[in-house]
C-alpha cells in the first residue's frame, strides 16, 4: 500500500510529515552522490559538499561572507575554498569595483554535481503538480512561500 511505502502513518502530524519530506529529499541526494563516486575523478568530501551548497545558496559570496555565514575563521574558509578551486568545483572572480575582492562562483563541474539533486526535484514537482488542481497548486505554492519567509529570517 502507498502509505506503508512512504512511511506515512495516519497519526503523523504536520511537523512529522514535513520532516519526512525533507528527509526523503536528503536521502535521495545522498544515495545519488554515493552511487556516482566511482565516476568522478575528484569527488567532494562531505564537508566540501556542504561548503559548496552554502556557496551556491549565497550566490557568489566573498570568502569573508562565506566564512562569516558559517561562523568559520577566514583562514579556514580560504583553505577550504582553495581546495575547491583546485578540484575545479569553484572559481574566484575578481570584483570589477574593488580589485582586492574576489567572489566565489560555482563552475559547470559543480552544476553537473548539483543537478543530481535538482533534476530529481524538478521531476517530483512536475508529478506533484499533475496530481493537484490549480487551486491546490496555488495553495501549495503559498505554503512554500510562507515557509521560505520564515526560513529567510534565520539567514539574515
Amino acid at each position: 500500500m502507498e502509505k506503508k511505502k512512504n512511511n506515512l502513518n495516519e497519526n503523523d502530524n504536520t511537523k512529522e510529515l514535513f520532516e519526512k519530506v525533507y528527509t526523503q529529499f536528503k536521502m535521495h541526494f545522498y544515495r545519488e552522490v554515493f552511487s556516482n563516486f566511482e565516476k568522478r575523478e575528484a569527488t567532494l568530501t562531505t564537508v566540501e559538499t556542504f561548503c559548496m551548497e552554502v556557496i551556491y545558496a549565497l550566490k557568489r559570496p566573498t570568502v569573508n561572507e562565506f566564512a562569516s555565514f558559517l561562523h568559520m575563521s577566514s583562514p579556514n574558509a580560504a583553505y577550504k575554498v582553495n581546495n575547491l578551486v583546485k578540484k575545479g568545483y569553484l572559481k574566484k572572480v575578481q570584483s570589477e569595483d574593488d580589485k582586492r575582492e574576489f567572489y566565489l562562483q560555482v563552475t559547470e563541474k559543480y552544476m553537473n554535481y548539483y543537478n543530481i539533486s535538482a533534476s530529481y526535484v524538478d521531476a517530483k514537482m512536475d508529478k506533484i503538480k499533475a496530481r493537484m488542481s490549480d487551486k491546490e497548486w496555488g495553495d501549495f505554492r503559498h505554503v512554500l512561500e510562507v515557509i521560505l519567509e520564515e526560513l529567510d529570517e534565520d539567514m539574515r
